[in-house]
């Protein structure tokens, strides 16, 4: 099957980006998508790939030539700091144009493409940055993307300038609210809509994740966003001054040597032993329940949490949903 000259040139900007050593133009043929044609012959590969390179460097994308650090043969590599943009002021239209775009990335469609590019570096022994390095999160499980379907009609009612109606979920259940929407910011990798709340008469902060059922209601160009606010700093004071509705900290049991990821958040390590297996029992200060959810989930069998008891029951409860869901029952 062909793949199409942009899809090829994807891959091959995910590839580069993605690794922190040069990799050779065999390893190009062999693993990304677009070049592994087995009908394609050596010298079309070769001609197919100086076209891309030069169609890359033509765009501005600084893509390098040299060699691994213990020798082999010539590769490539795109090194991040260079392809780097230099800060920039957005106007509100062309931020919600920005925002619409992170959506978009975060779809399944386009963030299984990415995720499955960068396992397979991996499987590959290529040492690839984490996702949470270069900006993004893993597919299926952002930080707090929540409902795409919401963030998006958030971004549709903003650039129509319409108020909309949503469920918000919270500890004491689902509640209706009316928002005049001036902007969806991102805060610390949460998205944030914030706007004048119809049913408070004030300026409120709303998690895009807890946001469902969104409406547009009323007429286009009904909304006005007052003159001088700063929409972030809005979303800052409301994150600064809404109070922790969860533990400070987790204690979770690591296979010894796995759950990389997990032990970057420790800050207390005892070696321990559970059901036999020797590993660690560390702490971790839960700076977001979701997050630390999805990366022991990710992690499997190497990782156990210990405490707190409704941590633990959540993720249980994630695996047994899990389970159902595969057909393989209940998980415990």
């Amino acid at each position: 099957m062909t793949t199409a000259k942009n899809e090829r040139l994807l891959n091959l900007v995910i590839c580069l980006m993605h690794t922190r050593t040069y990799v050779t133009a065999a390893y190009l043929r062999k693993n990304v998508t677009g070049y592994n044609d087995q009908n394609k012959s050596e010298e079309a590969f070769k001609r197919m790939l100086e076209r891309d390179k030069a169609e890359l460097r033509a765009l501005g994308i600084p893509v390098e030539t040299g060699y691994p650090p213990l020798g082999g043969d010539e590769g490539y590599r795109i090194k991040r700091e260079h392809y780097a943009l230099t800060e920039i002021s957005l106007e509100r239209d062309e931020a919600a144009a920005v925002a619409a775009a992170a959506a978009v990335w975060h779809d399944p469609d386009v963030a299984v493409e990415s995720q499955t590019a960068m396992l397979k570096l991996r499987a590959a022994g290529i040492d690839a940055s984490p996702p949470e390095e270069l900006g993004f999160s893993p597919a299926g499980r952002g930080r707090s993307m929540g409902d795409e379907r919401a963030f998006r009609g958030l971004l549709s009612a903003i650039g129509e300038s319409r108020p909309v109606t949503f469920a918000h979920r919270t500890g004491a259940g689902v509640a209706e609210r009316t928002l005049e929407p001036w902007g969806v910011i991102s805060n610390s990798g949460r998205w944030y809509v914030v706007g004048h709340d119809r049913d408070r008469g004030q300026t409120r902060t709303f998690r895009v994740s807890r946001i469902s059922d969104v409406v547009a209601v009323g007429d286009a160009g009904e909304v006005r966003v007052p003159d001088g606010v700063d929409l972030a700093r809005l979303v800052a004071d409301a994150v600064e001054g809404a109070a922790p509705a969860e533990p400070a900290t987790a204690t979770l049991w690591l296979a010894d040597g796995r759950a990389v990821a997990l032990r970057r958040w420790a800050t207390g390590v005892t070696d321990r032993e559970l059901h036999g297996e020797p590993g660690q029992e560390v702490t971790v200060e839960i700076r977001s329940r979701t997050d630390l959810i999805r990366m022991v989930l990710s992690a499997g069998s190497d990782a156990v949490i210990l405490d707190p008891p409704d941590l633990r029951a959540a993720v249980i409860a994630e695996l047994d949903a899990l389970a159902a869901s595969a057909g393989g029952g209940d998980a415990r």
